[in-house]
């Protein structure tokens, strides 16, 4: 399975390049939010928007590459990681890596 990550300091973001061609591509809330014709969701922090195994947003980063399809202080990675795996995604300052989810209790 893919699934994108951010590896920089930052925040994960994706272009406006990034965003347009997923829109072109069908991806919905892309396509919500090129239509509105500001910079609310891409070139900004948008973990929430997205789902990282997206395979319209694997597609695009495959096919424009990585440096044109981050946002703004962000530098987007494809990582793969067995089919199956329940993952989370853990961050420190917006540097990410993916975790296999398991049980922690305080």
């Amino acid at each position: 399975m893919k699934v994108v990550i951010n590896k920089c300091y930052g925040g994960f973001s994706v272009s406006e390049e990034c965003a347009k061609r997923m829109a072109e591509l069908g991806h919905e809330e892309a396509k919500r939010e090129v239509g509105r014709g500001d910079r609310s969701w891409y070139g900004y922090i948008c973990t929430d928007d997205i789902e990282r195994a997206d395979p319209i947003l694997v597609q695009v980063i495959e096919e424009i590459g990585s440096e044109r399809a981050s946002g703004s202080c962000a530098s987007l990675e494809i990582v793969n990681i067995p089919d199956g795996v329940d993952f989370e995604i853990c961050s420190y300052d917006g540097l990410e890596h993916i975790a296999e989810k398991h049980r922690t209790w305080y």
